[in-house]
């Protein structure tokens, strides 16, 4: 029996009906199914995704084989399952919502064959405005250091894995952990790999955000979330000694999920979740977050988890609603050092060091943080976006202000100095945002752009307090796009650009139509 050079995993849990395109694009695949294993697992299924796995098992039989088992409740179980039974020289995981470009398989196996790989990343592309981290895919590199790279922002199970690796290490999926599961999985092969590759050169992977249901990580309650993000700081810290290379992981677990823990949204817990929340993070902060990792941290995330490691749960909440309520606090300068004045800076009740607060050395950073006040769309032609600086001295410390979506540059209107703040009005023609808008459609931060001290420092706007989404359709040729501005899990203003398909157009109908469609 000729061995396939890949398997394909897939843990299938009512997904239809992106699971349908899922398979076609494996089983299209350029590799040639002679070539290819796909192993799906029904994991109690009950929207008619076993039915379309028996579809595709009956129609492509030497290639497509189906396993079912109960619901487990996450996909470390099901992935479990299929790498027993795999054959494959490699393994490649896919979500069933998720979809491979035609050549994906065909150039990730022969890259893996020509360097002698053990993991290949191939460039990862969101559909529906889904976020995908950019960084590592820059460009193809025969050889990316998991400790000194962005791959640490990449650590998800979509990759090309050397199945040999799998076996000698015995690498399998943490099944009590709901969320996140994919990650010590992902990280141990990195740090077993005898070399990591990146390729930047085609659309590998399309990642889909589902428009009629939200996936389990975004669904996950918080002390699900606070027990899988204890278990990943633990097994990182016990396969990876103390270091920089530690840190360099961590650092994303601590900037990710366990900041996560600690945004707006933690002001509407129960109190009790609330306590056991914060006290988990405590003792994560006070055991395994380093002064590198601290100096490393985007300010919010550093001065919350300060909050929890020092304060109780009072203070943690203060902190958040200064973001969330009352707007960029007051900058206080020390001769030389600039720190954010947020609530228990140099409190003595808390003692709680400075360098938690400190911002000197991203100062101008640090000026371009503005709240927005105003979002408006201008017919179909700009987007109109006001925004506030509480510093009055905005105008003279920075030479220029602008305001953009991503890469599509606004136009500055005007920047008016008052007695409490300075406030920047701003235009972002629209048929900029869709000039080089994936075909997938994309999420777009709006940021400020401040040319102060010497440098240019940038920040993202601050949502408005009370947001209110607004939309509006664009044509660029013969496709039509929605554009919606809104806010994202941060609080920070985001642009959102997609197309628009049959299933959106269908999905939109489904939600706006009463049941029956009466």
């Amino acid at each position: 029996m000729t061995v396939p050079d890949v398997t394909v995993v897939i843990a299938v849990y009512n997904t239809m009906p992106y699971l349908t395109r899922c398979l076609t694009s494996l089983v299209e695949q350029t590799i040639g199914r002679d070539r290819l294993e796909i192993i799906a697992v029904d994991d109690g299924s009950t929207d008619g995704s076993g039915r379309e796995l028996d579809r595709f098992a009956e129609s492509y039989p030497g290639t497509v084989q189906v396993l079912r088992q109960p619901n487990s409740g996450g996909p470390a179980a099901p992935s479990n399952r299929a790498l027993e039974r795999a054959t494959g020289r490699y393994v490649f995981f896919i979500g069933s919502d998720d979809y491979l470009g035609s050549e994906a398989l065909e150039r990730l196996v022969a890259a893996a064959d020509r360097w002698d790989s053990d993991v290949v990343l191939g460039r990862l592309v969101g559909v529906n405005s889904r976020h995908i981290h950019q960084a590592v895919y820059a460009e193809t590199t025969a050889d990316v250091d998991l400790f000194d790279s962005a791959l640490p922002w990449s650590l998800s199970n979509t990759k090309l894995f050397r199945r040999e690796l799998i076996e000698r290490y015995g690498l399998r999926y943490p099944e009590d952990m709901p969320v996140g599961s994919d990650q010590p999985f992902t990280i141990e092969a990195c740090v077993r790999a005898r070399r990591i590759s990146v390729l930047a050169d085609y659309d590998y992977y399309f990642a889909v955000r589902r428009l009629n249901a939200r996936n389990i990580t975004y669904k996950s309650r918080h002390l699900e979330r606070l027990r899988c993000a204890q278990e990943l700081v633990a097994f990182v810290a016990g396969l990876i000694e103390p270091g920089r290379g530690r840190d360099a992981v961590l650092l994303r677990h601590f900037a990710w999920e366990v900041a996560k823990l600690l945004e707006n949204d933690f002001l509407g817990l129960d109190r009790e979740v609330q306590e056991r929340v914060a006290a988990g993070v405590r003792a994560l902060v006070g055991e395994h977050l380093t002064d590198g990792i601290r100096d490393r941290l985007p300010l919010e995330a550093r001065v919350r988890l300060a909050a929890a490691r020092y304060g109780d749960v009072d203070h943690v909440l203060a902190v958040i609603r200064q973001d969330a309520e009352l707007g960029i606090p007051p900058a206080v300068v020390d001769g030389d050092r600039w720190y954010a004045g947020y609530p228990g800076f140099r409190d003595p009740t808390l003692d709680i060091p400075d360098a938690w607060y400190e911002v000197t050395a991203d100062v101008a950073d640090w000026i371009a943080r503005l709240d927005t006040v105003s979002v408006a769309f201008e017919g179909t032609r700009a987007l109109l976006v006001t925004a506030r600086s509480p510093r009055p001295d905005l105008p003279e410390l920075a030479t220029a202000v602008r305001i953009d979506a991503g890469g599509a540059a606004g136009v500055t209107l005007s920047v008016v100095a008052d007695a409490t703040g300075t406030t920047v009005r701003s235009r972002i023609p629209l048929d900029r945002l869709l000039a080089d808008s994936a075909p997938g459609g994309e999420l777009r931060t709006i940021q400020a752009h401040v040319e102060a001290f010497g440098t240019t420092g940038a920040a993202a706007l601050r949502g408005p307090r009370r947001p209110v989404p607004r939309r509006t359709v664009l044509r660029r040729g013969t496709r039509l796009h929605v554009v919606t501005s809104t806010t994202n899990h941060k609080g920070q203003l985001v642009i959102a650009v997609a197309p628009v398909t049959p299933s959106r157009f269908v999905a939109r109908l489904r939600r706006r139509l009463p049941i029956g469609g009466k």
